[in-house]
């Protein structure tokens, strides 16, 4: 589970349904809706996809991959994966990498 920063601004883009909606437009298919709020779905190399809203400013994600996965797969599914979390959160895949190394470094993590 990786705890991604929501930019400051950036949450109405996943309050309510945004965040369904985000999904459903990046990976396409069906979003199941847990009772719990997890919202679950999947898409190419990502054999699943958990996301959550857990306060304005983070955003739980939880994915698993299939590491054998053709290459274009898996490039395919990596710019994907990185346009939703850039529109969910606000953040660059270069910023959000150094939130969480910064995190890391505090030993926040």
């Amino acid at each position: 589970m990786v705890v991604q920063d929501i930019k400051r601004g950036h949450y109405k883009n996943v309050e309510g349904d945004g965040l369904k909606a985000l999904l459903e437009q990046y990976f396409g298919g069906h979003v199941e809706v847990a009772p719990d709020g997890w919202l679950t779905t999947s898409y190419g190399a990502i054999t699943s996809i958990r996301a959550k809203v857990v306060a304005k400013d983070r955003l739980e994600v939880i994915s698993q991959t299939d590491r054998g996965a053709a290459p274009e797969v898996s490039a395919e599914t990596i710019r994907r994966w990185n346009s939703f979390l850039e529109a969910a959160t606000g953040f660059t895949s270069k910023e959000r990498s150094k939130r969480l190394q910064q995190k890391a470094k505090d030993g926040k993590l």
